[in-house]
């Protein structure tokens, strides 16, 4: 007798093998619990009328050893012969167990995400109203301080408005003496914006760098602009550009024209092979730069093109667009950062119209300065920092009206919702 073995995750999956095998008439000797799920013996009906025609041996054969759920049985083969009607019978009754069986064991799943859904939806209502306890707690403990301490949360306000983080704004006013004014704040902050030191300067340290950063922010022209610099104090001969951008149409032409201007030889790569043998080409320059391609900070070549400068040794130099919001920039520099980022160069400082959001960005992620760019002109446009300037220019746009400002009946509710944590800690003088 040629009983089968099916094996399913449950008894319906067990019992649709079965019939797509063995036909509708298939007789299901056993079942049980197994390790992958549920395990069926079963046999065609046709075997088992062929078997009752011609009768088996005067001994008994076993059929098949099947492990009940907890005792074990040998189902065996009688001389007594069976009748198609009985043998039909029993297959339509094993069918009708097995069919119960899966009814059972679905129903019990389906009560089980029944109440998987109900406990996630009760969790998700105290949820909902522990944060909403939270906000108007919060909006409470404001409405006071806006009482108990107007020039306090004055000041919170007017940072936040010139484009400071609520969390670095929040964390600076915990910190601030009860006799400090503004002044206490902006000293705080020109002590938490790292600029470089003169022995760190690019241009005079000379060496290799990449400029990164996304489309748009200014790579090329910085470059040109610190080749600029390279050249008036060390002459055309010792520096040399670079440029790994064959996507955007133009690119190689616009350094071009800024390498014939400077008379610098500009040299154009593909791949990682092909920068370390023009790198290798280069050793005798003082400052190579290398003008890179501008892609979003999401996409998945950012991070090809920080494994190619890993592999020849350049350090890179990441551009910040001073007109982009705060989440943006910090977005920028998480896609954008590594051990080989040694500083940054906030760009479009003419255009932005308050310096709050990139200095917060720049304080928090202690990333040190090396140049500010504030416009297009190669080389004016590019500067050594100056803390103070750019504080001074932050800080002048307060109590000019503007329309995303917060108003004071609004500010409570804002604040409301805003968490005072950060990923970095203000340093005191």
């Amino acid at each position: 007798m040629n009983a089968r073995k099916f094996i399913a995750v449950n008894s319906r999956e067990a019992l649709k093998l079965v019939r797509i095998e063995l036909g509708e008439d298939a007789v299901i000797l056993s079942n049980r619990k197994v390790n992958e799920g549920v395990e069926i013996v079963a046999m065609a009906g046709t075997e088992l009328a062929h078997l009752s025609e011609t009768r088996v041996s005067e001994t008994r054969v076993p059929v098949q050893r099947v492990a009940k759920t907890r005792t074990e049985s040998r189902i065996e083969t009688t001389r007594e012969s069976l009748s198609p009607q009985a043998l039909h019978q029993a297959a339509l009754l094993g069918a009708k167990v097995i069919e119960a069986n899966a009814a059972r064991e679905m129903e019990q799943t389906m009560q089980a995400e029944k109440s998987a859904v109900s406990a996630d939806h009760l969790l998700g209502e105290l949820r909902s109203m522990h944060n909403m306890m939270q906000e108007q707690m919060a909006c409470m403990t404001w409405a006071n301080m806006q009482q108990q301490d107007p020039k306090r949360s004055g000041m919170l306000r007017d940072l936040i408005n010139v484009g400071f983080s609520p969390a670095l704004s929040r964390l600076l006013l915990d910190k601030m003496p009860s006799d400090a004014d503004i002044s206490w704040v902006r000293k705080i902050l020109a002590h938490n914006l790292q600029t470089a030191r003169p022995q760190d300067d690019i241009v005079a340290r000379g060496g290799v760098y990449a400029l990164v950063g996304p489309t748009g922010v200014g790579k090329t022209t910085t470059t040109a602009k610190l080749a600029a610099r390279a050249v008036v104090r060390y002459g055309a001969d010792k520096v040399a550009l670079v440029t790994t951008d064959s996507y955007r149409i133009g690119a190689h032409e616009q350094l071009k024209i800024y390498g014939k201007i400077l008379g610098v030889a500009v040299h154009a790569v593909r791949d990682t092979n092909d920068l370390k043998l023009t790198l290798s080409g280069l050793k005798h320059k003082h400052l190579v730069l290398i003008d890179t391609m501008g892609v979003g900070q999401r996409d998945s070549r950012v991070a090809e093109q920080a494994k190619m400068f890993d592999e020849v040794g350049a350090a890179r130099i990441l551009l910040l667009n001073a007109t982009s919001a705060g989440g943006t920039l910090d977005d920028v520099i998480k896609m954008y950062g590594g051990k080989s980022v040694i500083g940054c160069i906030p760009t479009k400082l003419d255009e932005a119209a308050s310096l709050g959001t990139v200095l917060d960005v720049i304080a928090r992620h202690k990333l040190v300065m090396h140049y500010i760019a504030s416009g297009q002109r190669v080389p004016e446009d590019l500067h050594e920092v100056n803390v103070e300037y750019l504080l001074h220019r932050t800080f002048k746009e307060i109590g000019k009206p503007a329309s995303f400002d917060l108003q004071d009946m609004e500010f409570p509710a804002f604040m409301a919702g805003v968490t005072a944590k950060t990923s970095m800690g203000v340093q005191h003088a």
